[in-house]
């Protein structure tokens, strides 16, 4: 049995999907696979399906959409194996066991472990190949059909961030690879509907520049100075602006080949938020670094 959630949730037997009931019941499971291999508390789900607005009958709810899902789960083999546990009393909640082939977002999850280590060693195609890999897995927004029907969990905000995070890795990685005009294609597409993801903007600035673009760089700076500040109500950050700054005077530093890898430090597990920031890298003075999450 296959289990996808990076895009409407799916959940496939032997190739074929099944019907997974209302959106409770979905509700359920979706949240559940999110933490998967992982006991989930009655109160996480309850707090999950209705934030405050908790009806009387809650656990009543709740426990019909676990029974309905465990007769779903059940085709393989008449098992339910792939079917929600109960915990013991004391603990009250349940546990989705799934292997983590079986997972999409577990697939997703290794193949970003593997494609950063691989950029922090400064292996730049299999990098970008592993990272490619993993952003191909999604096909919209995580869990999408349970997001057009109200639900706003941030366990899925933090997803869709770290997605966008494994792509400027990945950029990172093309962009070392000389790979300009794939990189600024992409880039023009993403920014235009993503005008002020500064790491984004950055990289697509960089290429820009390198590909003897001086004038389109600064361009695309202003379009994302000012969709900071519309959004924001604030200047773009440290970073973005002294990169502009180097274009400005045409700096070396950003027009040497490993200018990528020096100016968008990759992401690695465990790092905190400032750890890759590009404080020295640029010749206008300290930066702070892209920060995860940064619009």
């Amino acid at each position: 049995m296959e289990f996808h959630l990076l895009g409407p949730l799916e959940v496939l037997h032997e190739g074929e999907r099944l019907a997974l009931g209302g959106v409770r019941q979905r509700a359920v499971l979706g949240f559940l696979l999110l933490h998967a291999n992982t006991p989930v508390t009655t109160r996480q789900l309850i707090d999950a399906l209705w934030d405050d607005n908790e009806p009387a009958t809650a656990r009543k709810i709740l426990q019909n959409a676990v029974s309905g899902l465990r007769r779903t789960l059940a085709a393989d083999g008449g098992q339910a194996r792939s079917a929600p546990r109960s915990l013991p009393a004391r603990e009250r909640g349940y546990v989705l066991h799934v292997p983590p082939h079986r997972l999409d977002l577990a697939r997703y999850a290794r193949l970003v472990e593997r494609g950063r280590a691989r950029l922090v060693a400064g292996a730049w195609e299999p990098a970008a190949r592993l990272l490619q890999e993993a952003l191909a897995l999604w096909r919209g927004h995580a869990l999408a059909d349970l997001i057009e029907a109200g639900v706003a969990w941030p366990e899925l905000t933090a997803l869709e961030e770290d997605r966008w995070e494994v792509l400027g890795d990945k950029i990172t990685a093309e962009l070392m690879l000389g790979r300009l005009a794939e990189v600024t294609a992409e880039l023009s597409v993403v920014t235009a509907a993503e005008p002020a993801r500064e790491r984004l903007c950055a990289q697509l600035m960089l290429a820009l520049y390198q590909s003897g673009r001086q004038a389109d760089a600064l361009e695309r700076y202003r379009r994302t100075r000012s969709a900071v500040v519309e959004e924001l109500g604030a200047l773009p950050g440290r970073e973005l602006r002294d990169l502009e700054r180097a274009i400005l005077v045409q700096s070396p530093v950003i027009g040497s080949p490993g200018a990528a890898a020096r100016l968008f430090a990759p992401r690695v597990p465990g790092q905190t938020a400032g750890a890759a920031g590009v404080a020295g890298r640029l010749p206008a003075g300290p930066a702070r670094g892209f920060v995860p999450g940064r619009r």
